[in-house]
């Protein structure tokens, strides 16, 4: 028989995988444009990956905490801990580093007339990838940290 905290496993582990697989791509996605127009359709296609992101990350921590009060011993175990830590670092990068990043690039999204991409949105793009590729690597060591359990 099927225990509840094992269920709860199976949707935290279900959940990284919606929510964290296309977390790794959302940048890939919008460096394959290379006009105005398929800009603009690579950032709608990423803000649909995001909902799964979205998704995804509520599911991650809602079900690890669950995990964690269903088995308090995880929360004096260093890998949960830091995990968590980083997690909530990472969910807080969103709002913090992210989106004031994100903002400026939209907005030339929208208002940029023509084709040709302008030079513009290359440094503001940079910024925000660099940004994302910071939360990436956080969430890499959050995987690595889930799968050897190191201490």
């Amino acid at each position: 028989m099927i225990t509840f905290y094992k269920v709860i496993v199976f949707i935290h582990i279900f959940s990284a995988i919606i929510g964290m697989g296309p977390g790794f791509i959302l940048t890939t996605v919008v460096k394959s444009g290379n006009t105005m127009t398929e800009l603009r359709h690579s950032y709608r296609i990423r803000h649909k990956l995001h909902i799964y992101v979205m998704i995804g990350g509520t599911l991650l921590l809602v079900t690890g905490l669950i995990m964690g009060f269903l088995n308090p011993s995880l929360f004096r175990m260093g890998w949960y801990v830091i995990s968590l830590i980083l997690f909530l670092v990472a969910l807080a990068s969103g709002p913090l580093l992210l989106s004031p990043r994100s903002k400026p690039v939209k907005a030339l999204l929208e208002s940029h007339k023509g084709d040709e991409i302008p030079e513009e949105y290359w440094r503001l793009s940079k910024a925000l990838f660099r940004t994302e590729n910071v939360a990436n690597v956080i969430f890499i060591i959050i995987i690595i940290l889930m799968i050897l359990k190191p201490f």
